[in-house]
């Protein structure tokens, strides 16, 4: 294993131009290449990065242990470029072939160097394709870390923003509700509405449910919470929407909405709003 460490951080060393030419030759000539997110600027300072790296590490570790201390600057670098590609929109695959496209130059270096002792050349080119392949799963699992993160605060960010809250009138808010209503999103639904609530002083919130396509037990109870948590923070919540296919379905589900004033569409419930707190709007005269 010493033995070829130190023929590798050599081999480096000694053709690193012909190596990062050819590396960078393999990369802009694969099918996975995309000069529409990345320049090849920018390729080649990744790749003279992340060889100078391989070589330094070579140099003070050992080729079977990537996790170790020596390896962390090249585990740093393959998590930024893994991080960064994740975010420009890159492939697993895109992504992966940076540091497997590096096989084929060193091999081609260790065949003029070692190519008279065809054992000593086999050890070297498993040693070497561990070492890489290695390195190309520890990219592709931080690469697909990266987009579970980006694909998580997205879904995020599209329940903040399926989930408005309206000021509809003084005192009166509106939260419209489309799709499913889950426990993910009932806790989104709470935050708003009791934010809005606090910012606004409201004294009503009319719930509209028009856009919710199916109510089952789940779901009422959902409501139910998002009620009470308005009515602790001093607000009287209607619901609208009651479609009579929801309707029925409640009355099936044997779901208790007695205490919980209802309409049938929002501007039902707005009529209603606006008389419990006083307020009239009337129609020009002449109509």
């Amino acid at each position: 294993m010493k033995g070829t460490s130190s023929r590798l951080a050599q081999i480096i060393a000694k053709h690193e131009q012909d190596v990062l030419s050819q590396w960078i030759k393999e990369q802009t000539s694969a099918m996975t290449h995309r000069p529409d997110l990345l320049s090849e600027a920018d390729l080649r300072e990744q790749s003279r990065a992340l060889l100078n790296g391989i070589r330094n590490a070579v140099q003070r570790g050992r080729l079977d242990d990537v996790a170790g201390a020596e390896w962390e600057p090249v585990r740093q670098i393959l998590d930024d470029v893994s991080r960064n590609r994740a975010r420009m929109g890159f492939s697993p695959s895109e992504t992966a072939t940076f540091v497997f496209s590096l096989k084929q130059p060193l091999f081609a270096q260790l065949r003029t160097e070692v190519g008279g002792d065809p054992d000593a050349l086999a050890d070297e080119l498993w040693t070497i394709s561990m070492l890489l392949d290695k390195l190309g799963l520890y990219t592709t699992e931080k690469f697909q870390k990266t987009r579970e993160e980006l694909i998580l605060r997205q879904q995020q960010e599209m329940l903040e923003l399926s989930t408005p809250v309206v000021e509809l009138w003084d005192g009166i808010l509106a939260l419209p509700l489309i799709g499913t209503l889950d426990s993910a999103r009932t806790q989104v639904v709470m935050e708003n509405l009791l934010q809005k609530i606090v910012q606004t002083g409201a004294g009503i919130a009319i719930v509209d449910i028009t856009g919710v396509p199916t109510v089952d037990t789940l779901v009422a109870q959902h409501l139910l919470k998002t009620v009470a948590a308005a009515r602790l923070m001093g607000a009287d919540c209607i619901i609208s929407g009651i479609r009579p296919q929801i309707a029925q379905t409640i009355v099936h589900l044997g779901v208790d909405l007695g205490t919980v004033i209802t309409k049938a569409t929002l501007a039902g419930a707005f009529v209603v709003a606006l008389q419990k707190t006083g307020s009239v709007i009337s129609k020009p005269a002449g109509r």
